[in-house]
């Protein structure tokens, strides 16, 4: 078959990355496009996925994503057309479900956080399937027309599976500079440009920003910004911030704790057994909930609270096998097959 991938944000780089190896391993062509936003299209180039840049991020603001919305589907809509795919997956993009619906291309939609309201109303009515965590229940996502058996919900972290086949670089902590006599911490500020953050504070960020600074020499802060505003924001405070796109789970097995006010670099510290902080100020998804009540990631409301201190380095954690979402992925072009066959059958016998 043919896949289509689209990446429109750094961590989906990540997501896909095993898993464009292992469906080109089978015999499948992908493609990947990518969206001009964060460190996406720094990763793909990085990792030597090749690609087709089409659009931007919208910026802030509503008027902003909705023209970047129209114009970037109406782009995919005319690449989908002309490639003839087979099969269309991504992580959270809101414009690939729009492109092949209209292209009459099976899609398979996937995410972790079910109160983006704004985009699971479309994506999940669109998509052919939806992947997503066990820990997110049915119940809380049937306001948006998903339900089984489009709905999958999968064993565990999405970053247990892909972080199985892509170890962490060891190589990141010296390509940084990093000293490994101060505790390590890792940044990664809040989402400031995405809908379901909106109008949640950054005041908490901000303070942990301070009580870190407020260590001296003690601890080594490396963040990982999502726009220049935060990056400019935080070199000035004196916080290494890198000048290329790196290896985020390389740089998180390097550090001693991680404080991400996102899901993805939290759930991949946990993933790698590293101590993880949210300061997230929005409503708390089901999977973070999961980790917070086991105890492998902790609510973070004061920055007193963060434990400063060096970790013990050891063999990472056990991982999930990549192949189990290459299959539910590859499945799904199978199942519009048998649905439009089931149709055609029920059609012929009327």
């Amino acid at each position: 078959m043919r896949v289509w991938v689209d990446c429109t944000n750094s961590p989906h780089v990540l997501i896909f990355r095993p898993l464009i190896r292992r469906m080109e391993d089978r015999g499948h062509e992908v493609v990947v496009t990518s969206r001009d936003f964060a460190q996406t299209i720094g990763l793909l180039d990085r990792y030597g996925i090749p690609h087709r840049t089409v659009g931007a991020h919208g910026g802030g603001g509503l008027r902003g994503k909705a023209r970047a919305m129209a114009s970037r589907s109406s782009g995919l809509v005319s690449l989908a057309r002309r490639e003839h795919f087979d099969l269309a997956v991504a992580h959270g993009s809101t414009d690939q479900p729009v492109a092949a619906r209209l292209a009459g291309i099976p899609q398979v939609t996937m995410f972790d956080y079910e109160f983006a309201a704004a985009m699971h109303h479309s994506n999940g009515r669109l998509a052919t399937r939806v992947l997503v965590p066990d820990a997110i229940p049915e119940s809380a996502l049937a306001r948006y027309g998903i339900r089984s058996p489009k709905l999958i919900r999968y064993p565990g972290l999405k970053e247990e599976y892909y972080l199985a086949d892509d170890p962490p670089d060891p190589g990141v902590a010296d390509e940084l500079g990093l000293d490994a006599s101060r505790v390590i911490v890792v940044l990664r500020p809040p989402p400031e440009v995405t809908l379901y953050h909106r109008g949640a504070s950054t005041d908490l960020f901000a303070q942990v920003v301070d009580h870190l600074e407020a260590q001296g020499d003690a601890v080594q802060v490396v963040a990982l910004p999502r726009t220049p505003e935060q990056r400019d924001a935080l070199r000035e405070r004196g916080v290494i911030v890198p000048e290329h796109a790196v290896d985020g789970p390389g740089l998180i097995n390097a550090s001693d704790l991680v404080i991400s006010a996102g899901g993805t670099m939290n759930r991949e510290a946990v993933a790698l057994g590293v101590p993880a902080y949210s300061p997230f100020a929005g409503r708390l998804g089901a999977v973070d909930a999961r980790l917070i009540e086991e105890g492998r990631l902790h609510r973070l409301d004061d920055p007193a609270g963060i434990a400063l201190v060096r970790r013990e380095r050891s063999t990472l954690p056990p991982m999930r096998d990549p192949d189990l979402l290459v299959d539910l992925i590859l499945d799904a072009a199978g199942t519009r097959r048998r649905g439009r066959l089931r149709r055609s059958n029920s059609m012929a016998t009327e």
